[in-house]
């Protein structure tokens, strides 16, 4: 694609996004999300496979249904309380519609089925921007929502929980497992909003963070399989050596930047008197541990003992890392000393 038409698209994008943080008015907002889903259909078609079209196709049709629904369900509210305020949605059954809308637009489970397909048919960048920039204006709008004494939420993030970290089990697909471990960060988001909006908030950046780190150390290395993993570390030594610690890290293991929402969301739902709670979304990270811990074992510890006979073109030209990747890399490993400031602004 021209660099000048991918740079109108990836504005385009932005504003998008933009006019949705901005607006308070629900027919902006959703005009917000519409110019957003529009301008990365191209960007997503831009892949020549039949998986790439199949995948856009997927994407906009959720995309179309999860607008629609939305548009109707503001339509309603404003109809039954005369507001068309996004923090003035107070009628349950308008309430309803809008956060099953925005979940399908996120993919939270169990309206998440739309989301690995559609990853694994994607490039990694574009795959990167599915995963971090378009969870932005729908979780924006979550937060505008007054959700107190919403328990559909917690319902809905239990549930996105376990199926990504159930989801994630058998896959050797690197694409689908990080879509898998958005569904279950998506869960810890969604889990906590009603309670305290800013422990999401930092939920939320902590994963874009680490998240970014993951894409971009598979987009260097070229790898989208288990298998393929295993021989990066010929490519890059220094960023296979690390990669284990972005994704344990991913998996909320400390003492990494990723235990820190996860620590302070389990202490949050302790305190509001949900001890269940808290102990199944535990219980769920450890299933999402499991695969993390595949992928960290395909990357640092099965490879070759000895070297190749013949001489393999990507061992005389490395990959080099691109200039933001170490420092996602080490931010996503070594945040957790700054929690007793993060717990003070928080």
């Amino acid at each position: 694609m021209n660099p000048y038409v991918i740079s109108l698209f990836l504005f385009t994008l932005g504003m998008g996004t933009m006019l949705t943080f901005s607006s308070s008015h629900w027919l902006l907002a959703w005009m917000g999300l519409e110019i957003n889903t529009l301008a990365i259909i191209p960007i997503m078609s831009t892949l020549h496979h039949p998986r790439a079209v199949e995948a856009t196709t997927k994407y906009f049709l959720v995309q179309a249904t999860a607008a629609a629904t939305l548009l109707f369900a503001s339509t309603t509210n404003a109809w039954m309380t005369g507001q068309w305020d996004v923090s003035s949605t107070t009628h349950p059954f308008p309430m309803l519609m809008i956060v099953m809308a925005l979940s399908l637009k996120l993919g939270v489970a169990p309206l998440h089925t739309w989301l690995p397909e559609v990853l694994q048919g994607l490039d990694l960048i574009t795959g990167l921007i599915l995963s971090t920039w378009q969870k932005l204006a729908p979780f924006i709008l979550l937060l505008q929502l007054p959700l107190q004494n919403q328990m559909i939420l917690t319902y809905l993030a239990l549930v996105s929980i376990l199926v990504g970290g159930w989801g994630g089990l058998n896959q050797t697909q690197l694409r689908k497992i990080l879509a898998y471990s958005s569904i279950a960060h998506l869960g810890w988001m969604m889990l906590i909003i009603q309670f305290s909006p800013a422990l999401t908030i930092l939920a939320l950046l902590m994963y874009l963070l680490i998240t970014t780190a993951a894409f971009l150390t598979l987009h260097m290395a070229n790898v989208f399989s288990l298998n393929a993993l295993a021989s990066s570390w010929t490519k890059a030594p220094l960023i296979s050596a690390l990669f284990p610690l972005v994704l344990l890290s991913l998996a909320g293991l400390p003492p990494l930047s990723g235990f820190l929402p996860k620590w302070m969301i389990l202490q949050e739902l302790t305190k509001q008197g949900l001890p269940l709670t808290a102990t199944i979304a535990a219980m769920g990270a450890l299933l999402s541990l499991y695969f993390y811990l595949r992928v960290s074992y395909a990357t640092a510890f099965t490879f070759s003992p000895a070297p190749t006979p013949q001489t393999i073109n990507w061992r005389t030209l490395p990959n080099k890392a691109p200039f933001p990747l170490p420092i996602f890399m080490l931010l996503s490993i070594l945040l957790l000393p700054l929690a007793p400031s993060m717990t003070t602004l928080i």
